[in-house]
This record gives structure tokens, C-alpha cells and sequence, in this order.
């Protein structure tokens, strides 16, 4: 990646960090925008070292910032939004101020600074209540929540964007994604971490419902090849790839639009919460054994959860030659000894 300079919004978060790490890694040039509403400065601390990496301390519903950032850059890798299902029940004026009106400020900006490619964090809540198992990306049903709602209509304004202007977008719906920086803590922490952290400090994880529900988990080394994929992957090649995915399908594609793709990341296997809790805590015991003794409680369902959710990630395969590098049980080995480290 010598030469490219990437912008990665929310780049202090969990996602963004790794993926600036990453790309430092490989001699790229990075710019972050972040306000630190959720990210953290610590995440940056490795790559405020490098003097390929610029910090740029702003918000995507500033257009302003946004032009600022994405100055001089070929690729954006967004990742900035207000995360979680429960907080925009809470509150979805907030979360489609930031994950609608700051998605389109971005991606009209970087229409206008002429990038090569916008790549943007979507989610598998997009799929809502549809049954069908696994999720495939053409077939989704209602949104249950107002988070679901505004992934959906970033995907709507990225194909728009696409179709107006000729910025080429490609949407990841990310399925559940864990590991090393994901923050414990907070109301709205997701369930590995917060899991992680109950079991080390020997309390008992809480689990809504009854333990059936399953989730695909997506190790976050995954997703950051899928985000580099996505962006560097040649454009001939991933249209050559969607017109026989088209074809063996049976879905309309039309090769002369310009490129607007959505893609699952997952791994493309469904694990329970009662068996996640089990390997968790197999995997923690390996440094203290008496974690395996800390009982589960459950709990009330909690409104607009998905009870399952498993993806196909043939789009990703055909289209990015995407294969994740990590099973679920590799994913949880690599991230108990990082939470163990850092939490202890």
C-alpha cells in the first residue's frame, strides 16, 4: 500500500484503530478524523509514533472537517457512527443526525476531493426481521430498530452517489465484529467484551433471554482485510466477479452502472450466546482457572434484537476474494489474551 494515502473516520475507534495500525503496517499514508465521542486517544497511541499519520480532530456533520480531512487522499474507509441498536431506540434523532447526516457530508466530500474508492461500514441489521438463513444481500425484511434504518439508508445514498456522480462505493455489513480495543464498558458495550470483562472480575455474564440466540462472530483481523480488499481490489475485476455472482444467483446486474456494492463480513458461521459464554470462559481459564466456576444469569429479552443471524459471505468471496483469516474459537483465543492483558 506504499504511496496511498487513506482517511479512516472514527479512527479512534475499535474498528478504525485497527485498521490505521494496519495500514501503517504496510507504508501507506494515513489521515483519521475522529471527535472522540466514543473513540479513544490511547487506540492511537502506536500510530501518533509514525510520521505517515495525521490527526485530524473533528466531526463528520461538520462538512468543513470533512473537506479538510479528505484532502489529498485515494481511498476513505468509513467507519465513524453512532453504533448500537439500543442507544438508538434510546435516542434516534442522535443517531440519525450522525449516521445519515454525517454519512452524506462525507461521502460528498470525498466525491468532490475525486477519491478512488469510498469503502463504509454497513451492518448486518439491515436484514431486520427477513427468516431466511443465511442472510444473502439481496433479500432483507423490515428494520427493527432506528440504527437498522440509518445503515440502510447510507447503502441508499452510496448506490444514489454512485449513480449521480460516479464515486465508486462499496457498503461492508459487518456481522458482530470482536477483538483486541472493543471497549467493556458502557451501557452499550458489545456482548464479548462486556462478557470478557464480567468473567475476569469473577461476576457473572448476563445473557437477555434464554441463551438461544446465536450471532455470526467476525474477528476483527477479518474485517480489516476485508476493508483493504474492498478498497485496493481493481474495479474490472470485482464487475467481471458480480456479473457471474449475477448469473449464478439469478439477480438483475447492470455492468455499466458505476460500481456501488454491498457485501457481507462475517465468518459465515452461528454461534449461540450460551456456547459463546462456554468458550469464553475455556479460553480465559487458561489464565485463571476459577473463571470456569463464575455462573451465567439470564435475563429479559431486549427490544429490537435479532434473535439469529448468519451470513453468506459468497458476495465477499466472488466479488473481493475475501476469507477470513480466523475462526470464532481462533478469534476468542487471540482476544481473551489481549482483554486479559489489559484489563487485568
Amino acid at each position: 500500500m506504499f504511496g496511498y494515502k487513506f482517511l479512516v473516520t472514527g479512527g479512534a475507534g475499535f474498528i478504525g484503530s485497527n485498521l490505521i495500525d494496519f495500514l501503517l503496517s504496510q507504508g501507506a499514508a494515513v489521515v483519521c478524523l475522529d471527535n472522540f465521542a466514543t473513540g479513544k486517544r490511547e487506540n492511537l497511541n502506536d500510530a501518533s509514533k509514525n510520521d505517515r499519520f495525521t490527526l485530524y480532530e473533528g466531526d463528520i456533520r461538520n462538512y468543513e472537517d470533512c473537506q479538510k480531512a479528505v484532502v489529498g487522499c485515494d481511498y476513505v474507509l468509513h467507519q465513524a457512527a453512532l453504533g448500537s441498536v439500543p442507544r438508538s431506540i434510546e435516542d434516534p434523532m442522535a443517531s440519525t443526525d450522525v449516521n445519515i447526516g454525517g454519512f452524506v457530508k462525507m461521502l460528498h466530500a470525498a466525491k468532490e476531493a475525486g477519491v478512488k474508492r469510498f469503502v463504509y461500514a454497513a451492518s448486518s441489521s439491515t436484514y431486520g426481521d427477513h427468516p431466511d438463513m443465511p442472510k444473502v444481500e439481496h433479500k432483507f425484511g423490515n428494520a427493527l430498530s432506528p440504527y437498522a434504518i440509518t445503515k440502510y439508508v447510507d447503502e441508499l445514498y452510496a448506490r444514489n452517489f454512485a449513480d449521480l456522480y460516479g464515486i465508486e462505493c462499496i457498503g461492508l455489513r459487518y456481522f458482530n465484529v470482536f477483538g483486541r480495543r472493543q471497549d467493556p464498558n458502557g451501557a452499550y458495550a458489545a456482548v464479548i467484551p462486556k462478557f470478557v470483562s464480567s468473567l475476569i472480575n469473577h461476576e457473572s455474564p448476563y445473557i437477555n433471554g434464554d441463551g438461544s440466540y446465536s450471532r455470526d462472530f467476525t474477528y476483527i483481523d477479518n474485517v480489516v482485510q476485508a476493508n483493504i480488499k474492498a478498497a485496493t481490489t481493481p474495479t474490472k475485476d470485482i464487475v467481471c466477479q458480480m456479473s457471474l455472482y449475477a448469473n449464478e444467483q439469478t439477480i438483475d446486474f447492470d455492468a455499466s452502472r458505476p460500481l456501488s456494492e454491498v457485501i457481507n463480513i462475517a465468518y459465515g458461521e452461528r454461534t449461540t450466546l450460551n456456547d459463546l459464554v462456554v468458550y469464553l470462559k475455556e479460553a480465559l481459564s487458561a489464565y485463571d482457572s476459577n473463571i470456569l466456576n463464575v455462573p451465567t444469569v439470564y435475563r429479559e429479552t431486549r427490544n429490537g434484537d435479532i434473535p439469529h443471524s448468519l451470513a453468506s459471505i459468497k458476495k465477499a468471496s466472488a466479488l473481493i476474494g475475501y476469507h477470513p483469516e480466523y475462526s470464532v474459537r481462533e478469534g476468542i483465543l487471540e482476544a481473551c489474551g489481549w482483554y486479559y492483558k489489559n484489563l487485568k
